[in-house]
């Protein structure tokens, strides 16, 4: 005998089984392994706020954050599918593409858009501002290094004769103090992060020289956003929440670096606070924030440059010929340009 409380337990429990027939189902997380170029320092804030401040959470992904060993070194990692997404150079990129188009990694965000590729000397070895003071000098550089990587187009842009200067292969942790006990006469390496580590060798500022790649001919992109493309292909809407969740990071950077280096320092307890703001502040407004980056938006490419890019390399670096910017560059996964302006 069906009762009026049996009935209405039923009636209840059917609607309440229509209902979540209905509901949305519960949003899926995506894991990403990410591969930094470096060790965790002031630079990489924008990464690290990404994540601290919920702006990867919000697009439903887990992503975990590992340091590298060089810039170069990053785009085997993507292309293996080690990492689904990396930080790496995009020239050594194109080089890497150039050799075998086959191999599964694009570039899909710019964050240095002037490289900081630069040759630091000290002044009182014989090396200054003017490129061509390299010549007869020896020069520290470290293989995987994405300055050195450039070394074969600056030669050709900034006219230094090559055959006059010295390269001794060293290693990332022994490069600054080779320089600053004078075993060589200039390194190769990031502006950012060779400076102010001989500044923490106890060399004087005045005596620190900086050749900067780009203000010295060689006008390229610098460190990008890789992706594998199986896991783009796969993954699309993780590939644009991701740089969403960057573009927001490196925003806040900007806006607080001291809030940016807090967040590396969570993960790095050796740095000095006060170093890695400076650091973080001449990233910023050399490579990072440039006047292009704020009157066009961050992250992404004019396709003239990437092109001329493309052309030089292929002159100074003995490119077969084999890939163009589209080759390189995928666009698609970028926000609006709007949603990239970083103050």
């Amino acid at each position: 005998m069906i009762t009026r409380r049996s009935f209405t337990l039923a009636a209840t429990a059917a609607i309440a089984g229509i209902a979540a027939s209905f509901a949305p189902a519960a949003a899926q997380t995506t894991n990403i392994a990410f591969t930094l170029d470096w060790k965790f320092e002031g630079p990489a804030a924008g990464f690290f706020l990404a994540e601290d401040n919920g702006h990867f959470e919000a697009e439903g992904l887990n992503v975990t954050i590992d340091s590298g060993n060089g810039s170069v070194e990053a785009i085997p990692r993507v292309a293996t599918g080690t990492y689904q997404l990396g930080f790496g150079d995009i020239n050594s990129l194109i080089k890497f593409l150039d050799e075998d188009p086959a191999q599964k990694v694009k570039a899909v965000m710019v964050i240095y858009e002037r490289p900081p590729f630069s040759i630091i000397g000290r002044k009182s070895q014989g090396i200054t501002e003017d490129p061509k003071s390299v010549e007869g000098r020896k020069l520290g550089a470290p293989p995987p290094d994405g300055a050195f990587a450039q070394w074969p187009a600056f030669v050709e842009a900034a006219g230094i004769d090559e055959s006059t200067v010295t390269i001794e292969s060293v290693g990332f942790p022994v490069r600054e103090p080779m320089l600053a006990q004078g075993q060589v006469d200039g390194i190769f390496g990031f502006a950012f992060s060779s400076v102010l580590n001989l500044k923490a060798q106890g060399i004087a500022e005045d005596d620190i020289s900086m050749i900067l790649m780009a203000e010295n001919g060689l006008d390229l992109y610098g460190n990008s956003i890789l992706v594998n493309t199986d896991f783009a292909a796969e993954n699309p809407d993780a590939v644009k929440g991701f740089l969403r969740a960057l573009a927001k990071g490196f925003a806040d950077a900007v806006a607080d670096p001291e809030a940016g280096v807090e967040a590396v320092m969570k993960r790095n307890e050796i740095l000095t606070k006060e170093i890695e703001v400076e650091r973080l502040e001449m990233a910023n407004a050399l490579n990072i924030n440039t006047a292009y980056v704020q009157e066009n938006g961050f992250g992404g490419v004019d396709d003239a440059k990437l092109a001329q890019s493309i052309e030089y390399l292929g002159v100074s670096m003995g490119l077969k010929g084999n890939v163009d910017g589209a080759d390189v560059f995928d666009a698609s996964f970028l926000p609006a340009k709007e949603e990239r302006m970083l103050q």
